[in-house]
């Protein structure tokens, strides 16, 4: 769908969810998903908002995790009323390990077309990205299965697609 197409869409519904935001500098109209992933590759929280939230809005699913882990993330995350210490705000060209969830959403975003949701209501929004979330981490646990020696980072859902 078009960036053009998507603005005529804008403001259809009075039920419509979905926000003008900008994401790394473009305009988006939808949500915005958020996932933590672990060591495996498994969600391990998550959450989503309109496409005009800022990044900040996702502060705290990483609260819970200080003294735990850290949570790579890129400088959309960062908040003038500051940000959890366990968020480690990655530059471009740094800490690449944090693009591979930009990777994995791209690909779930391909393989669920998410691009094109059709949902109106929170509830039903919140329902398919539970699924999409609860699908990927069976994937990723079947993925593992059928290729024992691949890199833990590295996975694809691709071959699961229909």
């Amino acid at each position: 769908m078009s960036t053009t197409h998507k603005h005529i869409l804008k403001g259809r519904s009075d039920q419509q969810v979905g926000k003008k935001g900008k994401d790394k500098g473009r305009w988006i109209i939808g949500q915005k998903l958020c996932w933590l992933r672990n060591y495996a590759g498994q969600v391990v929280a998550w959450d989503w908002n309109t496409g005009n939230t800022s990044d900040k809005h996702f502060h705290p699913l990483v609260e819970p995790l200080v003294g735990q882990t850290i949570v790579l993330a890129d400088l959309g995350f960062r908040s003038a009323e500051g940000y959890p210490e366990n968020l480690k705000l990655c530059p471009k060209g740094t800490w690449n390990e944090r693009m591979i969830v930009e990777t994995v959403l791209s690909m779930v975003t391909v393989v669920c077309d998410l691009k094109r949701l059709r949902h109106r209501l929170k509830a039903y929004i919140h329902a398919r990205l539970a699924f999409v979330t609860a699908m990927f981490n069976v994937l990723v646990g079947l993925f593992h299965q059928l290729h024992p020696q691949a890199d833990v980072l590295k996975i694809s859902i691709a071959e699961f697609a229909l």
